[in-house]
Protein backbone atom coordinates (compact mmCIF):
# COMPACT_ATOMS: atom_id res chain seq x y z
CA UNK A 1 0.00 0.00 0.00
CA UNK A 2 1.98 3.22 -1.14
CA UNK A 3 1.10 6.63 0.56
CA UNK A 4 1.31 10.13 -0.12
CA UNK A 5 4.41 12.17 0.96
CA UNK A 6 4.23 13.55 4.06
CA UNK A 7 5.39 17.19 2.97
CA UNK A 8 5.11 18.55 0.01
CA UNK A 9 5.91 22.04 -1.55
CA UNK A 10 4.74 23.50 -4.41
CA UNK A 11 6.37 26.36 -6.42
CA UNK A 12 3.65 28.56 -8.35
CA UNK A 13 -0.17 28.81 -6.72
CA UNK A 14 -1.37 29.08 -10.51
CA UNK A 15 -4.26 26.77 -11.71
CA UNK A 16 -1.72 23.97 -12.06
CA UNK A 17 0.24 24.26 -8.62
CA UNK A 18 -3.15 24.89 -6.90
CA UNK A 19 -4.32 21.68 -8.40
CA UNK A 20 -1.05 19.57 -7.83
CA UNK A 21 -1.52 21.30 -3.82
CA UNK A 22 -4.98 20.45 -4.08
CA UNK A 23 -4.66 16.61 -4.87
CA UNK A 24 -1.84 16.14 -2.12
CA UNK A 25 -3.78 17.76 0.53
CA UNK A 26 -6.50 14.99 -0.42
CA UNK A 27 -4.27 12.82 0.31
CA UNK A 28 -2.69 13.46 3.35
CA UNK A 29 0.30 15.52 2.33
CA UNK A 30 0.87 18.37 4.30
CA UNK A 31 1.34 20.97 1.46
CA UNK A 32 3.23 24.20 1.22
CA UNK A 33 2.79 26.83 -1.72
CA UNK A 34 5.20 29.03 -2.63
CA UNK A 35 3.96 32.37 -4.55
CA UNK A 36 4.71 36.11 -4.34
CA UNK A 37 2.26 38.83 -2.75
CA UNK A 38 -1.07 38.62 -0.72
CA UNK A 39 -3.14 38.79 -3.76
CA UNK A 40 -1.82 35.97 -5.24
CA UNK A 41 -1.44 33.79 -2.16
CA UNK A 42 -5.45 34.20 -1.92
CA UNK A 43 -6.06 33.83 -5.54
CA UNK A 44 -4.24 30.36 -5.08
CA UNK A 45 -6.21 29.39 -2.19
CA UNK A 46 -9.49 30.60 -3.07
CA UNK A 47 -8.68 27.81 -6.43
CA UNK A 48 -8.22 25.17 -3.95
CA UNK A 49 -11.03 25.70 -1.77
CA UNK A 50 -13.16 25.95 -4.62
CA UNK A 51 -11.55 22.45 -6.02
CA UNK A 52 -12.56 20.85 -2.88
CA UNK A 53 -15.82 22.35 -3.24
CA UNK A 54 -16.21 20.58 -6.45
CA UNK A 55 -15.13 17.59 -5.20
CA UNK A 56 -17.46 17.30 -2.24
CA UNK A 57 -20.43 17.59 -4.40
CA UNK A 58 -18.95 15.28 -6.97
CA UNK A 59 -18.24 12.58 -3.90
CA UNK A 60 -14.69 12.33 -4.20
CA UNK A 61 -13.50 13.78 -0.83
CA UNK A 62 -12.96 11.49 2.01
CA UNK A 63 -12.98 14.36 4.54
CA UNK A 64 -14.46 18.01 4.98
CA UNK A 65 -13.17 20.15 2.73
CA UNK A 66 -11.96 22.79 5.48
CA UNK A 67 -9.79 19.80 7.52
CA UNK A 68 -7.91 19.20 3.96
CA UNK A 69 -7.53 23.05 3.84
CA UNK A 70 -5.70 23.44 6.76
CA UNK A 71 -3.12 21.47 5.29
CA UNK A 72 -2.21 24.04 2.97
CA UNK A 73 0.32 26.95 4.19
CA UNK A 74 1.09 29.72 2.12
CA UNK A 75 4.54 31.65 1.95
CA UNK A 76 6.22 33.83 -0.34
CA UNK A 77 9.86 32.46 -1.09
CA UNK A 78 11.48 29.55 -2.10
CA UNK A 79 13.50 30.08 0.98
CA UNK A 80 10.27 29.02 3.23
CA UNK A 81 10.02 25.52 2.20
CA UNK A 82 10.07 23.12 4.92
CA UNK A 83 13.33 21.35 5.10
CA UNK A 84 12.49 18.13 5.89
CA UNK A 85 9.74 18.41 2.44
CA UNK A 86 9.53 14.68 0.86
CA UNK A 87 8.95 16.45 -2.40
CA UNK A 88 9.22 19.85 -3.90
CA UNK A 89 6.92 20.47 -7.61
CA UNK A 90 7.63 23.33 -9.45
CA UNK A 91 4.59 24.85 -11.24
CA UNK A 92 5.82 28.57 -12.56
CA UNK A 93 5.03 29.14 -16.04
CA UNK A 94 7.30 27.90 -18.83
CA UNK A 95 10.70 29.76 -18.74
CA UNK A 96 13.27 27.44 -18.70
CA UNK A 97 15.58 30.48 -16.62
CA UNK A 98 12.65 30.96 -13.69
CA UNK A 99 12.46 27.42 -13.42
CA UNK A 100 16.06 26.43 -12.65
CA UNK A 101 16.14 29.69 -10.39
CA UNK A 102 13.61 28.17 -8.43
CA UNK A 103 14.64 24.91 -9.01
CA UNK A 104 18.38 25.67 -7.85
CA UNK A 105 17.07 27.82 -4.98
CA UNK A 106 14.88 24.82 -3.39
CA UNK A 107 17.57 22.18 -3.85
CA UNK A 108 19.43 24.79 -1.56
CA UNK A 109 16.69 24.48 1.29
CA UNK A 110 15.07 21.29 1.62
CA UNK A 111 16.95 18.18 3.06
CA UNK A 112 19.46 15.99 0.65
CA UNK A 113 17.07 13.42 0.44
CA UNK A 114 14.02 15.31 -1.01
CA UNK A 115 13.22 15.17 -3.91
CA UNK A 116 12.60 17.81 -7.16
CA UNK A 117 10.48 18.02 -9.83
CA UNK A 118 8.88 20.24 -12.49
CA UNK A 119 5.48 20.40 -13.81
CA UNK A 120 6.95 20.97 -17.64
CA UNK A 121 4.75 20.24 -20.71
CA UNK A 122 7.49 20.43 -22.62
CA UNK A 123 11.24 21.64 -22.06
CA UNK A 124 14.29 19.66 -21.28
CA UNK A 125 14.44 17.97 -17.99
CA UNK A 126 17.77 17.58 -18.43
CA UNK A 127 18.62 20.90 -19.11
CA UNK A 128 16.99 22.12 -16.37
CA UNK A 129 19.04 19.53 -14.15
CA UNK A 130 22.10 21.45 -15.19
CA UNK A 131 21.14 24.21 -12.81
CA UNK A 132 21.11 21.56 -9.72
CA UNK A 133 24.13 19.64 -7.92
CA UNK A 134 21.79 16.72 -7.30
CA UNK A 135 20.58 15.71 -10.60
CA UNK A 136 19.74 12.39 -9.33
CA UNK A 137 16.87 13.61 -7.17
CA UNK A 138 15.15 15.17 -10.15
CA UNK A 139 12.54 14.33 -12.24
CA UNK A 140 9.65 15.21 -14.68
CA UNK A 141 6.11 14.89 -12.88
CA UNK A 142 3.83 16.57 -15.80
CA UNK A 143 0.29 16.68 -13.90
CA UNK A 144 -2.79 17.19 -16.65
CA UNK A 145 -5.17 20.03 -15.80
CA UNK A 146 -7.75 19.91 -13.91
CA UNK A 147 -5.39 18.17 -11.90
CA UNK A 148 -7.21 16.87 -9.23
CA UNK A 149 -9.90 14.66 -11.69
CA UNK A 150 -6.88 14.36 -14.10
CA UNK A 151 -5.90 10.49 -14.56
CA UNK A 152 -2.21 10.77 -15.52
CA UNK A 153 0.94 11.21 -14.58
CA UNK A 154 3.59 11.45 -17.31
CA UNK A 155 6.63 10.81 -15.30
CA UNK A 156 10.18 12.44 -17.08
CA UNK A 157 13.68 10.39 -16.83
CA UNK A 158 16.47 13.07 -17.66
CA UNK A 159 19.76 11.70 -18.24
CA UNK A 160 20.62 11.97 -14.04
CA UNK A 161 17.66 10.76 -13.24
CA UNK A 162 18.61 8.21 -10.09
CA UNK A 163 16.11 5.25 -9.90
CA UNK A 164 15.65 6.10 -6.25
CA UNK A 165 13.69 9.42 -7.33
CA UNK A 166 11.75 7.17 -10.17
CA UNK A 167 10.52 4.44 -8.00
CA UNK A 168 8.83 7.36 -5.12
CA UNK A 169 7.28 9.28 -7.58
CA UNK A 170 5.32 6.02 -9.57
CA UNK A 171 4.22 5.53 -5.28
CA UNK A 172 3.56 8.96 -4.85
CA UNK A 173 1.57 9.10 -7.98
CA UNK A 174 -0.50 5.73 -7.31
CA UNK A 175 -1.01 7.41 -3.78
CA UNK A 176 -2.88 10.21 -5.61
CA UNK A 177 -5.07 7.39 -7.10
CA UNK A 178 -3.65 8.35 -10.88
CA UNK A 179 -2.06 6.37 -13.33
CA UNK A 180 1.27 6.72 -14.71
CA UNK A 181 3.19 6.88 -17.51
CA UNK A 182 7.17 6.92 -18.08
CA UNK A 183 9.29 8.20 -20.73
CA UNK A 184 12.41 9.10 -21.62
CA UNK A 185 13.13 12.68 -21.22
CA UNK A 186 12.97 14.24 -25.03
CA UNK A 187 11.01 17.43 -26.41
CA UNK A 188 7.69 17.18 -25.71
CA UNK A 189 7.69 13.99 -23.88
CA UNK A 190 5.06 11.48 -24.98
CA UNK A 191 1.83 13.98 -24.12
CA UNK A 192 2.55 17.25 -25.66
CA UNK A 193 4.71 15.91 -28.61
CA UNK A 194 1.21 14.09 -29.69
CA UNK A 195 -1.25 16.41 -28.61
CA UNK A 196 0.38 19.27 -29.78
CA UNK A 197 0.81 17.76 -33.47
CA UNK A 198 -3.04 16.97 -33.38
CA UNK A 199 -3.58 20.81 -32.38
CA UNK A 200 -2.00 22.79 -34.62
CA UNK A 201 -3.41 20.07 -37.70
CA UNK A 202 -7.14 21.36 -36.44
CA UNK A 203 -5.62 24.85 -36.45
CA UNK A 204 -4.44 24.68 -40.14
CA UNK A 205 -8.09 22.81 -40.73
CA UNK A 206 -9.67 25.78 -39.57
CA UNK A 207 -7.10 27.93 -41.56
CA UNK A 208 -7.51 26.57 -44.47
CA UNK A 209 -11.58 26.95 -43.87
CA UNK A 210 -11.77 23.01 -44.28
CA UNK A 211 -14.23 23.05 -42.12
CA UNK A 212 -15.41 24.88 -38.50
CA UNK A 213 -13.84 24.33 -35.18
CA UNK A 214 -16.70 22.42 -33.74
CA UNK A 215 -16.90 20.45 -36.97
CA UNK A 216 -13.54 19.30 -36.67
CA UNK A 217 -13.84 19.08 -32.90
CA UNK A 218 -16.75 16.72 -33.29
CA UNK A 219 -15.16 14.71 -35.76
CA UNK A 220 -12.16 13.66 -33.21
CA UNK A 221 -14.60 13.06 -30.34
CA UNK A 222 -17.25 11.05 -32.06
CA UNK A 223 -15.27 9.67 -34.65
CA UNK A 224 -12.24 8.37 -32.48
CA UNK A 225 -14.04 8.66 -28.83
CA UNK A 226 -11.90 11.66 -27.93
CA UNK A 227 -13.35 13.25 -24.37
CA UNK A 228 -13.17 16.23 -26.13
CA UNK A 229 -12.08 18.07 -29.74
CA UNK A 230 -8.19 19.17 -30.24
CA UNK A 231 -9.47 23.07 -30.42
CA UNK A 232 -11.99 23.27 -27.69
CA UNK A 233 -8.88 21.26 -25.21
CA UNK A 234 -6.73 24.03 -27.26
CA UNK A 235 -8.93 26.58 -25.75
CA UNK A 236 -8.75 25.45 -22.31
CA UNK A 237 -5.07 24.75 -21.82
CA UNK A 238 -4.45 28.31 -23.48
CA UNK A 239 -3.47 29.27 -26.89
CA UNK A 240 -0.70 31.19 -25.33
CA UNK A 241 0.68 28.31 -23.87
CA UNK A 242 0.23 26.00 -26.70
CA UNK A 243 2.14 28.50 -28.89
CA UNK A 244 4.82 28.52 -26.71
CA UNK A 245 5.40 24.66 -26.97
CA UNK A 246 5.03 24.69 -30.40
CA UNK A 247 7.85 27.42 -30.90
CA UNK A 248 9.78 25.23 -28.51
CA UNK A 249 9.39 21.93 -30.54
CA UNK A 250 9.55 23.78 -33.73
CA UNK A 251 12.89 24.69 -32.46
CA UNK A 252 14.06 21.11 -31.52
CA UNK A 253 12.14 18.86 -34.03
CA UNK A 254 12.02 20.68 -37.23
CA UNK A 255 8.86 21.99 -39.42
CA UNK A 256 6.04 19.85 -38.71
CA UNK A 257 5.73 21.67 -35.12
CA UNK A 258 5.74 25.12 -36.78
CA UNK A 259 2.76 27.39 -35.57
CA UNK A 260 0.00 28.22 -38.11
CA UNK A 261 -0.50 32.01 -38.16
CA UNK A 262 -3.72 31.62 -37.49
CA UNK A 263 -2.39 30.76 -33.86
CA UNK A 264 -0.12 33.27 -33.66
CA UNK A 265 -3.06 35.90 -35.04
CA UNK A 266 -5.30 35.08 -32.20
CA UNK A 267 -2.40 35.28 -29.51
CA UNK A 268 -1.67 38.74 -30.32
CA UNK A 269 -5.35 39.76 -30.62
CA UNK A 270 -5.59 38.26 -26.87
CA UNK A 271 -7.70 35.47 -27.98
CA UNK A 272 -6.45 33.24 -25.55
CA UNK A 273 -9.03 30.19 -24.56
CA UNK A 274 -11.41 30.27 -21.75
CA UNK A 275 -9.18 32.10 -19.74
CA UNK A 276 -10.05 35.65 -21.70
CA UNK A 277 -13.55 34.30 -23.18
CA UNK A 278 -12.67 34.15 -26.27
CA UNK A 279 -10.54 31.21 -28.59
CA UNK A 280 -11.28 28.86 -31.01
CA UNK A 281 -14.61 29.30 -28.84
CA UNK A 282 -16.58 31.86 -27.25
CA UNK A 283 -16.33 31.47 -23.37
CA UNK A 284 -18.81 32.89 -20.60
Amino acid sequence: MTSAPAVVGVIGGGRMGAGIAQSFAAAGSRVTIVESGEQAAAAALDRIATGLKRAMERGVLNEPAERVLARVTMVNGVGDLPADSDLVVEAVPEDPALKARLLAAAEQTVGATSVLATNTSSLSVTELASALTRPDRFLGMHFFNPVPASELVELVVARGTGAHAVRAALDWTHALGKKDVVVKDSPGFASSRLGVALGLEAIRMVEEGVAEAEAIDDAMRLGYKHPMGPLRLTDLVGLDVRLAIAEYLHTTLGERFAPPQLLRDKVARGELGRKTGQGFYTWQ
